[in-house]
């Protein structure tokens, strides 16, 4: 089972960014699909999530209006569109799958928003 992130980088307050997740091991169409984030000192926090056929989404109130969580089960990969990116949002994003009972976690790529 892998997933992996794809997209992180230096972006400046203001700009976006696009994260990419590839999930492979597993069949990725029965898992519901999320996105977190880990800033340094802080806990992981959930920033978005999509149910597995993608018909339901979920957004953390600091990014709602600002990202969007999309997914493509034919490619198996999940996505996290980032607008309007605020210096708050830099962090460790990492993308999660899960389908009770299991579920699995991606390395994490990095989002930092800086000038």
């Amino acid at each position: 089972v892998q997933l992996v992130e794809f997209g992180g980088g230096l972006v400046q307050p203001g700009g976006s960014l696009r994260l990419s997740c590839a999930g492979s091991g597993f069949t990725f169409s029965n898992y519901d699909m999320n996105w977190y984030r880990q800033a340094p000192g802080k806990g992981r926090e959930l920033v978005a999530a999509i149910s597995s056929v993608g018909s339901r989404t979920t957004y953390a109130d600091s990014v709602k209006g600002r990202f969007t969580i999309s997914r493509e089960n034919a490619k198996n990969t999940v996505f996290l569109q980032m607008n309007s990116l605020k210096p708050e949002d830099t962090a460790m994003y990492y993308c999660h799958a899960r389908s009770h009972p299991n579920y699995y976690w991606g390395q994490g790529t990095q989002v930092t928003v800086s000038s």
